[in-house]
């Protein structure tokens, strides 16, 4: 489960007590958060309030001072809370203490009672159990008698009767599972003594104190044993890690069963792959889904969305998958005898309209929807959401439309619809942008929705004039989809009720349970819940809770559609070569599952034999000799006698069993793998299984075994020779270095005090030379971590040269020393060092960095210089100084943001490293300049605004990094037209409509980021470099206010400038220049306003007010501190930021419904902007305040998995965000 804890974990206990084990003490601190502590991604709710401190314990007897504590975890809520079962029968136990008060022992137990079949007691500590308090627990009578491993879990109420006014008993309720370790449970302070024993109070009368019992007994289902399709009919699906959310909509959509019909009538072929074709994996999953008994993993779908395992552990967004793998199925269904099948299940189509009150006229677009948006927040039910969904918004005032022909006009604008799908999905937004605690928040709120909701009530008030009467939207309840959590995490589930019967089921991955109407939909309402008062008359605050599970996505089926759409779906829906792929699956993995239960029952052996060497070395495999899971496999029953085995390998390979020795395999203490002795006849004669476990001390169920096989002069089998200490068996190997090839040539046995010159002749035979050739030998000794291979002296004995069984030897022609010949590789350990160390690398440019542009073999232990040579070859490039090359990020599978530095490291392996991973993708790309010349430069992208010209030209101005601001100023001058000789440039740093920074003259430019910030230079006017001594410089920037939200929020847009007030001035004096300076006509400057704001909040002002009054400070106020403001619309065309415009034209703000994606993307770029220019998480928020923009859960996963804190070094910023931003 993702990020949440259970509500029931943490509210389980009435009166909020905290369970512990028994050998908690109740003395000192108790943290009461120990039990919700849980890894980094979780969401822990706040602690709740508590009345006193008194803590829920079993009895056990506590020593003097402190004791050791322990914590039970607080599962068996969570555990319990989903079983099928029905509320068991409270049973109720009254137990008549009489001569309390003269009760000398220390604790006092109860006769026994039953309830559930189990035996039951009552334990008090009439003085209290090391406390000034009555303790009381509920104990299982007979714990002692009890088998090994039981446990039973009760939901039960203990309470001291007051004989006087009932109404005062004291009544305390918990739960908790019984087990050997915790055979009792209650309350350690139940009362206070003072109370019990004080006559007054009514709970001890006639020394005799009333104590009653309530317990019930509920079923334990043990979540491992569960079986989802024996309980319920239906399996659930596997998480893959955070996949919850997606496994509760497939679930949802698979249950419509018109729609799996559907997926299944898709064409596919056998020759497509799932994890390559979503129809298939679609329908693979849904059939799997439909007749299997086990629960269906989901990795063959998430890999045909292009997903890794990287992915399938990041929350996506639940509403996003649903479209996107809606229009992927329409796609897939074009042309198809399912086309169109999608849009008749679930789309709807509205009607946007304006409508003119006081001319005629009216502007209406169609729209379709797959799905509806409905709000929470401020909205008690379903209806109340469409009642404002199609809420009709006055135009009128500064906000009049301008209609065609009629100019501006008051009206009316709205939504209607025109019909509504036969399914219809309702999206609740549950998750919004709270601007005024500035963060992401989730809407628990009290949110009702109907079990039929009727779409045509109040005379179809949610229906336009076209829309068909005729046509029933009374909708039926289908799938309640939960989220479980907070804003940061969380566990999303279903609740589905497939054939529309009274009978709900819950969908929580793995697991499906029976569930009941009350659970489906009052459950998932939200809001807050009130806990029961547990002392009534007490006056006690009812305690109350938030509910963090509700629902956030609601299906409704239209009544009049259901029988159409919960048709019947069979296996003659499914295409045969499906039917025929998936059941060969299912075969294969019963069988492998039959193996796996039976696998105690067999070994495995593996035989190499020299056709498997010939076969690998060279090709498959260059060190060691064979691969063992390339060779023939047996699986044998253990008991069986291994000669009789050595028959079925003399059925398989034709060998006779007389011709047969077998020898054991042997890893050494440097991990090479070589044959180390024969089987001796006494070990022949054991069963297969005996061998094994002498063979293998690591207790796996394979066998390894080399078949030797001598061959007589005809090439027939012939007896092996007998083996005698002095025999040693050596493996050997061929190296050509002209070819570069390498290649076994088969075995020898000699004697250990035998030369290898004896045998030179042999080996020239074995390799087709003549036999005087002079050839070189190297035993091939590890391979890992180096390569090690040495050369053998031929005139020392085998023994001397350290050789024993199941070595090898490589060897070559001897090459002289005065040959002309030039080999790469002219002997055996540069081969095989330079085999160890290849790589094929996959160079792709920079600018396509999806395809593969030339593949590269290279050596790991290539320099950086190596591998530059070798692409700027490839490419026919002279200098490859000019090369520059990124390395490829693993998990986003993107170009890593910053390319390598010139020699920046030392290794090709370094380069294709990222992270714990290693990759075989580079990007290059060519430069105009050598790579080491650019590293000493900065580029700066430069926005001029021409102070003669209606213009603005971006301009690349190049550097030395060691340059100044007042560098930039100067070559920009020498490229652009300036008013006058001595007009002197200023840069500015802007962002998003606002000045954040004029770069001083002096400042280096090599921190300066232009990627994320605008820079723009201008000239200085003459006015503000005399500045007077009561003279302000001031921020001016364009707003207009935007309530789609139900709060007035401020948004920049245009150009902003900076405008000089002085001592005294009025607004009215003010806003003549400024109408001057951005020459607006008198008509359109009429409309606007003007304010000061200060963060975000906008001041009126009066053409009377003396501006300068506001702006007290001297200096250039900061851009997110104050600025004069001025509010409008702006009815003119926007022109595009390039060349021909004017230095400030004021965009018109568009006021657009974004999708979910929009918002993401939008909110993204923006926290990436700051976050990658160095800013920490205060300025991120700063600027979602400032700019308002929305997003989803899934976003802020992302953005919290970033770890924005402040202090992370600039580099690091840019290189998480970019990652990421790529990734998406």
């Amino acid at each position: 489960m993702e990020a949440f804890i259970k509500k029931e974990e943490c509210t389980s206990k009435i009166d909020t007590e905290v369970l512990t084990s028994s050998s908690s003490a109740v003395y000192g601190f108790f943290d009461r958060t120990t039990h919700l502590s849980l890894s980094m991604t979780m969401m822990t709710p706040p602690p709740l309030d508590q009345e006193d401190d008194e803590m829920l314990v079993p009895h056990t007897d506590f020593a003097d001072g402190p004791q050791p504590m322990e914590v039970a975890q607080a599962e068996t809520a969570s555990t319990v809370e989903n079983q099928p079962v029905e509320d068991p029968p409270l049973s109720r136990f009254t137990w008549t203490i009489e001569n309390f008060s003269r009760l000398n022992t220390k604790k006092h137990y109860s006769d026994i009672f039953y309830v559930g079949g189990y035996k039951w007691r009552v334990l008090i500590f009439p003085k209290g159990n090391n406390v000034d308090h009555l303790s009381m627990y509920l104990d299982v009578a007979d714990s002692a008698n009890l088998p090994y491993g039981w446990s039973r879990y009760a939901q039960f109420s203990l309470a001291v009767v007051n004989q006087i006014h009932s109404k005062y008993t004291v009544r305390k309720d918990t739960q908790h599972q019984f087990n050997a370790r915790e055979s009792d449970w209650g309350f350690t302070s139940f009362m206070p003594l003072s109370e019990l024993y004080d006559p007054g109070r009514g709970y001890l009368a006639n020394d005799t104190v009333i104590v009653e019992a309530e317990v019930a007994v509920r079923r334990v289902v043990d979540y491992w044993t569960y079986d989802s399709k024996k309980e319920t009919g239906y399996v659930g699906l596997k998480n893959q890690g955070a996949t919850c959310y997606m496994n509760s909509l497939l679930q949802t959509l698979y249950h419509i069963p018109y729609f799996r019909k559907a997926v299944y009538h898709m064409p596919t072929t056998e020759n497509d792959m799932p994890s390559g074709s979503i129809p298939l994996a679609l329908q693979s999953l849904f059939y799997k889904v439909q007749y299997s008994d086990n629960s269906v993993a989901t990795k063959e779908l998430t890999k045909s969305f292009g997903w890794d395992t990287y992915d399938s552990f990041m929350q996506h967004d639940v509403q996003e998958l649903n479209r996107v793998l809606c229009e992927k199925l329409e796609d897939k269904m074009k042309g198809t005898v399912v086309e169109g099948t999608i849009q008749q299940l679930f789309e709807g189509h509205h009607m946007n309209y304006i409508e003119c009150i006081n001319v005629d006229y009216k502007s209406t677009r169609k729209e379709s929807f797959y799905d509806l948006q409905l709000d929470v927040k401020g909205c008690r039910d379903v209806y109340a959401s469409f009642d404002k969904y199609v809420e009709v918004e006055r135009l009128e005032g500064d906000n009049k439309y301008h209609a065609e022909q009629h100019g501006l006009q008051d009206a009316r604008k709205g939504v209607l619809f025109i019909d509504f799908p036969p399914v219809l999905q309702l999206q609740l937004k549950r998750f919004e942008y709270d601007f005024m605690r500035d963060t992401m928040v989730k809407i628990n709120d009290r949110y009702e929705f109907p079990l039929q909701l009727d779409l045509d009530r109040e005379n179809g008030k949610y229906l336009s004039p076209e829309a068909d009467r005729r046509v029933r939207n009374l909708y039926t309840l289908h799938s309640v989809l939960v989220h479980s959590g907070g804003v940061h995490g969380g566990h999303y589930y279903a609740f589905i009720r497939p054939t529309l019967s009274d009978q709900w089921f819950k969908f929580d991955d793995e697991r499906v349970t029976k569930e009941d109407i009350k659970r489906a939909l009052e459950e998932q309402y939200g809001g807050e819940e009130e806990l029961p008062q547990t002392n009534p008359g007490f006056n006690n605050t009812p305690f109350k809770f938030t509910k963090y599970s509700n629902a956030y996505m609601l299906v409704y089926i239209r009544e009049s559609d259901k029988e159409k759409i919960i048709c019947n779906v069979d296996e003659k829906d499914i295409a045969e070569h499906l039917r025929i792929r998936l059941k060969k699956e299912q075969e294969e993995k019963e069988h492998k599952k039959k193996e796996k239960a039976e696998a105690h029952l067999y070994t495995i052996i593996k035989v190499a034999r020299n056709e498997d060497l010939i076969e690998q070395i060279g090709k498959d495999i260059y060190f060691d000799l064979v691969d063992h899971d390339k060779v023939r496999i047996f699986r044998i029953q253990k008991q069986m006698p291994f000669i009789l085995f050595k028959e079925e390998v003399a059925k398989e390979f034709g060998i006779p069993v007389q011709y047969q020795r077998f020898w054991l395999w042997a890893k050494r203490q440097n991990h090479t793998y070589r044959p180390n002795r024969p089987l001796t006849h006494q070990e022949e004669q054991q069963s297969v299984g005996q061998l094994r476990e002498v063979s293998n001390k690591a207790h796996n169920a394979e066998l390894k075994l080399y078949l030797e096989v001598e061959l007589g002069p005809d090439l027939r089998p012939i007896s092996p020779l007998d083996k005698t200490k002095e025999d040693i068996l050596l493996f050997f190997k061929l190296y050509d270095p002209e070819k570069e090839e390498f290649r076994y040539v088969g075995r020898i046995f000699v004697k250990g005090i035998g030369k290898p010159v004896d045998i030179l002749t042999k080996l020239n035979e074995m390799a087709g030379f003549s036999p005087n050739e002079e050839i070189e030998l190297y035993e091939e000794i590890k391979f890992e971590p180096t390569v090690m291979c040495e050369h053998i002296d031929k005139k020392l004995t085998f023994r001397s040269s350290q050789l024993e069984d199941g070595d090898i030897i490589c060897f070559q022609k001897s090459h002289p020393v005065d040959s002309d010949e030039q080999y790469r590789y002219p002997d055996v350990p540069l081969f095989l060092e330079y085999v160890h160390n290849r790589q094929v690398v996959h160079f792709r440019s920079l600018e396509k960095p999806k395809e593969d542009d030339f593949c590269l073999e290279l050596s790991k232990l290539y320099t950086y210089d190596d591998v530059v040579d070798r692409v700027a070859r490839q490419l026919g490039l002279d200098d490859s100084t000019k090369i520059r090359l990124t390395s490829h990020n693993c998990y986003s599978q993107q170009p890593k943001p910053q390319p390598i530095k010139y020699r920046g490291v030392e290794h090709l392996s370094d380069m294709l490293v990222h992270y714990n991973q290693t990759s075989d993708i580079l990007y290059y790309e060519v430069l105009d300049i050598p790579l080491p010349e650019l590293q000493g430069l900065k580029t700066l992208k430069v926005a001029f605004h021409s102070a003669i010209k209606d213009e603005v030209v971006i301009h690349s101005i190049r550097l030395p990094k060691q340059s100044t601001v007042a560098d930039v100023i100067n070559d920009l001058k020498t490229k652009v037209e300036l008013s006058h000789a001595n007009a002197e440039l200023r840069l500015l740093e802007v962002f998003y409509h606002k000045i954040y920074k004029i770069f001083p003259p002096t400042e280096k430019i090599e921190n300066i980021n232009d990627q994320y910030w605008t820079l723009r230079a201008e000239e200085i006017p003459e006015e503000e470099k005399n500045l007077g001594p009561q003279d302000r410089l001031i921020h001016v920037y364009h707003f207009t206010k935007d309530t789609s939200q139900n709060q007035m929020q401020v948004q920049n847009f245009g150009e902003p400038f900076f405008l000089i007030i002085h001592e005294g001035e009025t607004l009215a004096e003010v806003k003549l220049r400024i109408q001057k300076k951005l020459q607006v006509p008198d008509e359109e400057f009429a409309k606007w306003k003007f304010a000061f704001l200060s963060l975000g909040r906008p001041e009126y002002l009066q053409d009377s007010d003396v501006v300068s009054s506001r702006f007290q400070r001297r200096d250039v106020y900061g851009a997110w501190e104050q600025y004069l403001g001025l509010e409008h619309s702006d009815s003119a065309p926007k022109r595009a930021y390039a060349a021909n415009q004017n230095r400030h034209t004021f965009e018109k703000p568009t006021h657009e419904r974004l999708t979910g994606v929009q918002k993401y993307k939008r909110y993204w770029k923006l926290c990436i902007e700051v976050v990658s220019a160095g800013f920490g998480p205060l300025c991120v928020r700063s600027v979602v305040f400032y700019h308002h923009f929305q997003c989803n859960l899934a976003v802020h996963k992302k953005i919290f998995a970033l770890g924005l804190y402040t202090g992370f070094a600039i580099e690091r910023n840019q290189n998480a965000v970019s990652e990421i931003e790529r990734d998406d």
